[in-house]
């Protein structure tokens, strides 16, 4: 199985397996399976992983709607995910259609490289590789509140 597979059986990769393959990988075979038929999958997988990363020990009283749009869909589209953190609790939402504290958008390559550790939030954001909206202190933490794997 290729570097390109694994990554597009993302649900049979555990999360530190998945940071090495994004690490690893080119951005341009990152940039290929994200505009292929895995992209709904591995988006989905990612988001689905989100809760049970949750840091409630460093979330404190936090509690926000976080929107994060991926751009650069197939079809010129983009995706959009709303976790909400409440009570100590993270969960994804099925829909996007609550008000956020905070909407995260971000293209597919950058945003493989921040949730598996490989690339940095804030530089990217200030390159305008990610674009905060709303809250900037909760955006400036967001990767304190979940324990995301490093290659």
């Amino acid at each position: 199985m290729s570097d390109l597979d694994a990554l597009g059986d993302f649900n049979n990769v555990d999360p530190k397996q998945f940071a090495q393959l994004v690490k690893n990988a080119p951005d341009s075979q990152l940039a290929d399976i994200m505009k292929s038929d895995q992209r709904g999958k591995i988006l989905d997988t990612i988001f689905s992983r989100f809760p049970e990363l949750f840091r409630p020990d460093r979330a404190g009283s936090t509690n926000a709607i976080i929107h994060w749009t991926i751009t650069d869909r197939p079809d010129g589209g983009v995706d959009t995910y709303e976790l909400v953190i409440a009570n100590g609790a993270c969960t994804l939402s099925p829909g996007a259609d609550q008000d956020p504290k905070l909407a995260i958008t971000v293209g597919p390559v950058d945003f493989l490289k921040v949730v598996s550790g490989a690339g940095n939030p804030m530089m990217m954001f200030m390159t305008g590789k990610l674009k905060a909206k709303g809250d900037l202190g909760l955006a400036a933490n967001i990767a304190n509140l979940f324990d995301i794997p490093k290659a």
